[in-house]
């Protein structure tokens, strides 16, 4: 703990001290960069309660840095929340509540300075009154969210006998206590006869303890003889000797509903006109578009307006347009098509001035069209009403409806035709400019995503975008195949966080960017470090997760690259599995690191990319649906990709309904590798992280090979060539793996300094790469390339050969 925490170690009766607290404990020590500043914090010590509230094991976050663990909170202020009690040496309070896919709940962080960090104790506000080792605050708060306004908690304070002699507010909300007249502070661990004096007026006590001794809820109306203030109150049992109370002041209402029931004719008018426009508002509001306007309009709004036949019509240019009848006969319906804004038609008139116009016979329909000879025919109609569909000074055309029977249209009834001819209105206009996003947002996600893929020597593909089911916002998720030469193509899949045009512009900047540096020849990990430099350069605060897959078909081995992204699923022979390659943190992180992970592609495997959308969100948790996505490859009758999409697509995966877009990407692998010894070939450029990234290749190859024995004296002795040939020469070095009898490895650079064996004592600190690959190589030696470059080799046997 020392070291991580510099200048002061906690004593064992502070650790010991910290252990046994119910609220969470965690300590942080700062990470800082070259120039001193604090850029993360590494959790050093976190105690059981917090890892609880947490919900993950302490083993999981111990050691890990903020931004790692919890990437989707580090713009909302904390860390340099955290920063300023380090830098000041001053403790701080902050309340958070925070709902993200790394980390849910309310909690309350009271943080001091500790050596080069912070010691935090934060309390799980949600069960702060029940204890942290019950499930008392879930079932409390499953009350609350049936509550009234206003709540408080009580909890029972007994005599000795076991009887309930009083109660002690221990938790009231801000609305609670602004109903009671008082603030929170002067509530808070008072007992309910010293904080409100109404509670004995009502007598309330004795149903208190009614409740917390039976368990049954109580729920009344109440008026204070003193004050006439009527309240309804609800007390439900949440746990052992703890009630919530649930109050709001009603007493307006109780007066509204008083005066309304002094004229029982105007309450049963009243109230069949709201029912009649909640009917009409609840259909329309669940209108989305024009065609499901039309046909709420149908079905609601004719029968409850009581006629027997409705026509929309819509202005377009200079006439009236005919977009949806129900009720009339073939020869009204030809007759109304379109229409002539200057035709006598009462809706026309209608369309152009905006005031409705009602005829209650057929002699006042004829009188409105004296010449017979363009005369719209009434049908079998003997009143209508002709009402203006308009909305925000607009008028969008005429809403027609036909009453069998002559009638008087009295004032009431012309207010309630108006009002419902309104939400007509106000729904068309939703419904058109919501189909006008929807077609931009579709145009322009297509525009962002690869209008075609290239056709791939060794393997087939199939992509498929779902976009989210609610709304016209523009996702992030995008996928792409990029062909680097005849032989290696890239597969990316990838999520910027967000539903917004910004979001789309984004992930269009970042699929460029990553063809770019693919196609300018850039290692996987290559590619990820570049991409997330150029986002942390133009879009310091945005961020995005992708996996990137170099694949090498021919010799039927890929190398990955996760940047936060779920990992890709591999089937071969009809069985999924999660590919377990190293991970990274996603794009837009200050520091970050990549690493790759090589494993092999066999003839006719399927592999499966995916963003999260597919398989997670706040409600569903990541390992379940990956669960489910398993099951689903694995029940996949083919591995057709087209047909193995489709399958995924109409498969039970994940949360539903989604609140995410989904892209997917799969791929069947049709190569059959070369007869003869396996090969692996990678080409890396000159530069510091060669040496590490050829070494993890030819571990992970190695590996997928069986070769175990061989990985620690490969991977050192390789270590030692692709160090020496960074240094000696520019430009690319590329490394060939042969696996037959003995292992082979080959590393091409373009100098021509051979090798040099040179002479070493105890006290030499470089010279020692040569005797090295001596001692552990069975053969090793050096060859001239045609032109410029040479080849730098060395054997191993396999343990069975050697002596």
């Amino acid at each position: 703990m020392s070291g991580d925490l510099p200048g002061i170690a906690p004593s064992a009766d502070v650790l010991a001290l910290l252990d046994s607290d119910p609220h969470g404990c965690a300590m942080a020590a700062a990470v800082r960069d070259q120039d001193a500043v604090i850029v993360d914090f590494k959790l050093v010590y976190l105690n059981e309660a917090g890892g609880r509230f947490l919900g993950r094991p302490r083993e999981e976050l111990i050691g890990r840095g903020y931004r790692e663990l919890w990437p989707d909170t580090v713009t909302d202020g904390t860390l340099p929340f955290y920063r300023r009690v380090v830098q000041e040496r001053v403790p701080a309070v902050r309340t958070v509540y925070y709902d993200r896919a790394s980390v849910t709940g309310h909690f309350e962080f009271r943080v001091v300075p500790f050596g080069d960090g912070f010691i935090a104790r934060f309390v799980d506000l949600s069960k702060l009154t029940m204890g942290a080792q019950t499930e008392g605050g879930t079932r409390l708060y499953e009350a609350l969210d049936a509550a009234f306004d206003g709540f408080a908690l009580l909890r029972a304070v007994r005599d000795d006998d076991g009887t309930i002699a009083a109660f002690t507010r221990e938790y009231v909300n801000q609305i609670g206590a602004k109903l009671a007249g008082r603030t929170v502070e002067e509530l808070v661990g008072h007992r309910v006869s010293e904080t409100s004096a109404s509670s004995t007026e009502l007598g309330l006590l004795p149903f208190f303890r009614q409740v917390a001794d039976g368990g049954e809820p109580w729920q009344q109306q109440l008026t204070s003889p003193t004050t006439g203030q009527v309240w309804e109150l609800k007390v439900t049992r949440v746990d052992v000797d703890v009630v919530a109370v649930s109050y709001r002041d009603v007493t307006e209402q109780v007066g509204h509903q008083l005066q309304l029931e002094s004229s029982a004719a105007q309450v049963r008018a009243a109230a069949t006109r709201t029912a009649a426009l909640q009917t009409v508002t609840a259909a329309l509001v669940a209108a989305s578009t024009p065609e499901q306007v039309y046909d709420a309009l149908g079905e609601v709004v004719r029968s409850s307006a009581g006629g027997n036949s409705l026509a929309v019509l819509l202005t377009e240019q200079d006439r009236l347009v005919l977009r949806y009848h129900a009720g009339y006969e073939d020869h009204v319906v030809a007759a109304l098509r379109a229409l002539p804004l200057s035709h006598p038609y009462p809706a026309t008139g209608v369309s152009t001035t905006g005031q409705p116009r009602y005829l209650g016979s057929p002699e006042e329909f004829a009188r409105a069209q004296l010449d017979t000879r363009v005369a719209v025919p009434g049908g079998g109609r003997a009143a209508w009403a002709f009402l203006p569909l308009s909305t925000g000074g607009q008028v969008l055309g005429a809403l027609v409806i036909g009453y069998p029977r002559p009638r008087q249209f009295d004032e009431d009834e012309r207010e309630n035709l108006i009002a419902f001819s309104r939400l007509a209105a106000q729904a068309l206009q939703r419904a058109f400019l919501f189909q006008a996003q929807l077609s931009i947002a579709a145009d322009l996600q297509r525009a962002l995503l690869p209008t075609a893929l290239p056709t791939l020597r060794g393997a087939r593909h199939a992509v498929r975008y779902l976009p989210w089911t609610q709304g016209a916002d523009i996702g992030g998720d995008w996928y792409d195949v990029i062909q680097i030469d005849p032989d290696t193509a890239a597969v990316v899949i990838g999520d910027v966080a967000g539903h917004s045009p910004q979001a789309a512009a984004m992930m269009g900047q970042l699929r460029n960017a990553i063809r770019a540096y693919a196609a300018d020849g850039h290692s996987p990990t290559g590619v990820m470090r570049r991409v997330n430099e150029l986002l942390l350069r133009f879009e310091p605060h945005a961020m995005a997760t992708c996996c990137y897959l170099e694949l090498h078909l021919t010799e039927g081995t890929a190398t990955a690259v996760l940047a936060g992204h779920p990992p890709p699923v591999l089937r071969v022979d009809g069985h999924a599995r999660c590919l377990p390659l190293r991970t990274g943190p996603p794009l837009g992180v200050r520091g970050a690191h990549y690493h790759d992970s090589t494993f092999l592609l066999p003839s006719g495997c399927s592999l499966v990319l995916y963003t999260d959308g597919l398989v997670e969100d706040r409600r569903y948790p990541l390992d379940q649906g990956l669960t489910d996505l398993l099951a689903a490859l694995d029940s996949a009758p083919t591995d057709n990709p087209e047909d193995l999409v489709e399958h995924l697509v109409k498969a039970d995966i994940g949360p539903y309904p989604r609140r995410d877009d989904v892209a997917i990407l799969a791929l069947t692998v049709t190569a059959a590798p070369p007869p003869g010894p396996r090969t692996a070939r990678r080409r890396f450029r000159g530069d510091a992280t060669s040496t590490s990234a050829a070494r993890h290749f030819a571990d992970d190859i190695l590996a997928a090979w069986d070769q175990h024995p061989l990985r620690e004296d490969a991977g050192l002795i390789l270590g030692e060539v692709i160090a020496n040939a960074v240094q000696h020469t520019a430009g690319d070095v590329e490394v060939r793996i042969t696996m037959g009898q003995r292992l082979r490895i080959d590393v091409h650079d373009s100098s021509n300094r051979r090798p040099v064996k040179r002479s070493i004592d105890s006290s030499s600190d470089t010279g020692r790469g040569m005797h090295i690959i001596e001692r552990l190589a069975h053969a090793w030696g050096s060859a001239p390339l045609p032109g410029t470059g040479k080849t730098v080799w060395f054997e191993l046997r396999p343990p069975e050969q050697r002596a």
